[in-house]
């Protein structure tokens, strides 16, 4: 797709602690308002989760920071969740989005890693707290301290505001490059979906070739999940309560092969076949019935988030040495290691590229699962503060 023309600039602004108000549509004034510069996107600003044109604004480039025009942003399902205050932790106005990519218009004087012109994304955090034990080992996403990319409040005091906007600043250190060719449109979702499956694969040995991987639901996650399991050489079984994505999993997709999670027989048939699962289910379910599926030792991995507390029985775990763990996104040098390795064996997202003025249906969709497999907005071409 062409990109819409990009105004590139070299600065090295000073970098300075900020804060400004959420209540309305212009950010209010602050004694450091001259370190911000104005940003558009749109913002959900209740719990009817409608989102609409929202004028705020963003700190200025800093000696560690880059200054990404965004071309495109994934809409995820936490996206639903955060805009109709799901969580019960939201804090409006919302301007959510936590898949962006685009081009790097600016760049501070300590930054080593990117030039203008760049493609760049933002995933799931833009801060952590660089000294705990986790980020030591390049696991951001488990310091105590990180802090996501939309409705959480930075180091500096000021509010996360997310990729449905035309720019973001960031510092380097959580910024991640895209390799040259990559289509961005479709490895936006990559920075949510993709580590989300990835990390975890990773982490438990499965991204060995001959591995046998369960994917439970055939969604934004499953989809993408089935497709790093392939490029891993892995042996990949679709679980599904719906046969009638049979085909679209093993033709399609390329799975190896589908189970229906409610036939007794196909599932009895895998018992004790898979060395893991990758349980990418949301809704409330009974998680029994597939722990039956793994191999002595293996492990269900949970990456869905439902609301309600699962149900589990015992035994299941104990005969076998089963486990049941759980995994959110990756770290920063993963993410990077991930995008990496999905431009290297050409992993994107299946996607329907739609225009921001196109959000709040698009949001009225995705929760009656009408989308294969991703929204991305196409903010590049379509969003305009007219």
């Amino acid at each position: 797709m062409q990109h819409p023309p990009i105004n590139l600039t070299a600065t090295s602004p000073s970098p300075a602690k900020e804060r400004y108000m959420e209540n309305g549509n212009i950010a209010a004034a602050s004694p450091d308002e001259g370190h911000r510069r104005p940003a558009f996107g749109w913002a959900a600003r209740d719990t009817s989760g409608v989102l609409s044109p929202f004028t705020f604004s963003r700190r200025k480039n800093g000696e560690n920071d880059v200054t990404i025009k965004i071309l495109y942003c994934g809409i995820c399902h936490s996206d639903l969740h955060s805009v109709k205050n799901g969580w019960q932790n939201s804090v409006y106005p919302i301007v959510p989005g936590h898949e962006i990519v685009g081009v790097v218009t600016e760049v501070g004087g300590k930054v080593g890693r990117f030039k203008l012109g760049d493609c760049a994304g933002v995933g799931c955090m833009v801060n952590s707290c660089r000294s705990c034990h986790e980020c030591a080992r390049h696991q951001e996403n488990y310091c105590p301290g990180m802090i996501v990319t939309c409705n959480a409040t930075d180091a500096d005091g000021t509010v996360t505001y997310g990729g449905y906007s035309d720019s973001i600043v960031v510092e380097e250190h959580f910024a991640v490059k895209f390799p040259a060719g990559m289509p961005l449109d479709r490895s936006a979702p990559l920075l949510c979906a993709g580590i989300t499956v990835y990390s975890p694969m990773k982490r438990f040995g499965l991204d060995v070739p001959g591995k046998h991987i369960g994917v439970v639901g055939l969604g934004g996650l499953g989809h993408v999940a089935v497709k790093f399991g392939k490029a891993f050489g892995a042996k990949v079984t679709v679980i599904s309560t719906s046969p009638s994505k049979r085909q679209e999993a093993v033709e399609r997709l390329g799975a190896d092969a589908f189970l229906v999670s409610e036939d007794p027989d196909e599932m009895k048939a895998a018992w004790g076949t898979m060395d893991g699962i990758i349980n990418t289910v949301s809704a409330a379910h009974d998680v029994t019935p597939w722990l039956f599926l793994l191999k002595t030792s293996g492990q269900m991995i949970m990456v869905g988030a439902p609301l309600k507390p699962l149900e589990i029985y015992a035994f299941p775990l104990l005969l076998g040495g089963k486990s049941i763990v759980g995994s959110i996104i990756g770290g920063m040098k993963e993410t990077q290691e991930m995008i990496d390795f999905a431009a290297e064996h050409n992993v994107t997202a299946d996607i329907e590229l739609i225009a921001m003025d196109y959000v709040n249906k698009a949001m009225e969709r995705l929760a009656k699962t009408d989308v294969r497999y991703r929204f991305v907005l196409d903010i590049g071409n379509t969003l305009s503060a007219a």
